[in-house]
């Protein structure tokens, strides 16, 4: 009761204001096209109104426009905050219900409204628009006008169609994979706002997308060979006449017409110099896809490396199964080589609600003996049958207290269990924990709130690509990327793709 009132309370202040009063909103989600579990608008969280104090403590582009109203002098009008963890595609109710609330709530602003600040991630997929960003956008356009000043932020694995250059104002996406810039880019959102609302700056924009998929492993921004790519982006952002640049890799596992990396350069009313950075930097994308070749080992191998080693941990990343990018989370191809390996010290992390909720009704020290994971679809491997003992039974919450991939400070895994596997010695446990939500393995938090600490352990399986670098490289003796089936598989050979533009480097 005590943050409705000061929500209205805001609200009234905002109608008093002289200041700018720019709207901002969120509908983000990363959707998966060869995963056939659709994302319902049950998925979705939606952040309330009322509860601004919580935004500004994440690390993430609202936080991001909110600390940017503080610095440039606007007031803010909450909309819809939306997001989901990455699965198949949206459906038609979510993705209208939504929109439509968005809408709603931009109509019943106490003032006229200077601008809308938006949260999009780029790779939305809907049952019935292969680009679901662009179909918010057309229902947004439809709504406040061709005029209205909208500006964009995405993330990096945004698939950008060429639409979005004229129904955004600006837009911009995150440089970082990890994405630990996400903040940053809704500050610099939240500046180009304010100069549109002083009348200080006429944001033009061109898009470029260069004829390829930049593959996912390839898409760590620290190193070689994005690493003077994203460098350029900032440089070329140091001239005044650049409002921004950006560069996307793209995300690989949606089949629509623009999959694949993007460049977006924002001038202030030059539109032959964003042209032509635009293709400058799209060259040089395509520059670099003699280096863009695949050679992983696959599970059986990747567990012989990491028994064999003298480094620990080893971090094993399955990603096929990166929950990241839309999987299932059960995946059980490294579970099932590290029991038939007889491997010691390994720690697998599974969503499986069922063997989560079998332990708790066991009990903590009580024996344990089920199939787990490869239940959600026939993609991700069988069953794998674990004996054990319920170590210890936990609520699934945890904080992350640095700037981590996300920006997400709070996490909920639901109830998860931890099972300490046969094989286990007092030195080294194999620890099997089971989780009723996929959690995406952005934190360490999510092994240590629940008594597991990764460096005293010789394997740990992550379900990533790159986003679990920030947390997990500064800890890890090695890492070993694997090549696994699921809706994730790095290969972009092992799927069909009907929709994507040809030809594509990467695909043929």
């Amino acid at each position: 009761m005590v943050r409705c009132f000061a929500f209205l309370f805001a609200l009234a202040a905002c109608a008093q204001s002289n200041r700018p009063l720019i709207a901002i909103g969120q509908f983000t989600h990363e959707s998966n096209s060869f995963n056939p579990a659709k994302t319902t608008l049950a998925d979705f969280q939606l952040r309330n109104n009322a509860q601004t104090d919580v935004w500004r403590k994440n690390k993430d582009e609202v936080s991001g426009y909110l600390e940017g109203a503080d610095q440039y002098g606007f007031d803010v009008y909450p909309t819809v905050l939306a997001n989901a963890t990455p699965k198949g595609p949206v459906t038609e109710e979510a993705l209208t219900k939504i929109t439509s609330q968005m809408i709603a709530r931009l109509k019943a602003a106490p003032r006229k409204l200077d601008g809308l600040l938006l949260a999009l991630h780029g790779a939305m997929v809907t049952e019935n628009y292969p680009h679901g960003d662009v179909e918010i956008m057309k229902r947004l356009r439809a709504a406040l006008g061709p005029a209205f000043p909208i500006v964009v932020t995405h993330d990096f694995h945004a698939n950008v169609s060429p639409e979005m250059e004229k129904l955004t104002t600006a837009l911009i996406t995150y440089k970082e994979v990890p994405h630990i810039d996400q903040k940053d880019r809704g500050l610099q959102a939240a500046r180009i706002m304010a100069g549109i609302a002083a009348g200080r700056v006429k944001p033009v924009q061109a898009i470029v997308k260069p004829p390829m998929i930049y593959n996912i492993v390839f898409q760590y921004t620290k190193v070689e060979p994005l690493l003077p790519i994203v460098a350029e982006t900032k440089r070329l952002e140091r001239n005044p006449k650049i409002l921004a640049c950006s560069v996307s890799g793209g995300y690989q596992y949606a089949d629509v017409p623009f999959v694949g990396p993007t460049v977006i350069v924002v001038t202030d009313n030059d539109p032959d110099l964003a042209r032509r950075e635009a293709q400058r930097l799209s060259d040089m994308l395509w520059a670099t896809r003699d280096r863009l070749v695949l050679k992983l080992p696959e599970p059986a191998e990747a567990v012989r490396q990491a028994i064999a080693s003298d480094k620990a941990p080893v971090v094993l990343v399955e990603m096929g199964d990166n929950i990241g990018g839309g999987s299932s989370g059960d995946a059980t191809f490294m579970l099932s080589e590290l029991v038939k390996q007889k491997a010691s010290g390994w720690v697998v992390v599974l969503a499986d609600p069922g063997a989560a909720q079998a332990a708790a009704r066991a009990g903590i020290g009580q024996p344990f003996d089920m199939p787990v994971g490869g239940k959600a679809d026939r993609l991700h491997g069988q069953p794998v049958r674990i004996r054990g003992v319920v170590k210890s039974l936990h609520d699934g919450k945890f904080l992350e207290p640095e700037v981590r991939h996300g920006g997400q400070t709070y996490y909920d895994q639901g109830l998860t269990a931890v099972i300490e596997a046969e094989g286990s010695t007092r030195d080294l446990s194999n620890l099997l924990m089971l989780t009723t939500r996929r959690q995406v393995p952005f934190s360490l938090h999510q092994l240590i709130s629940c008594g597991i600490y990764p460096q005293r352990q010789k394997i740990l399986v992550v379900k990533a690509a790159i986003a679990y670098k920030a947390a997990y490289e500064p800890i890890a003796g090695r890492i070993i990327d694997v090549d696994t089936g699921g809706t994730t598989a790095v290969n972009p050979k092992r799927f069909t793709f009907r929709r994507a533009r040809r030809p594509l480097f990467g695909l043929e």
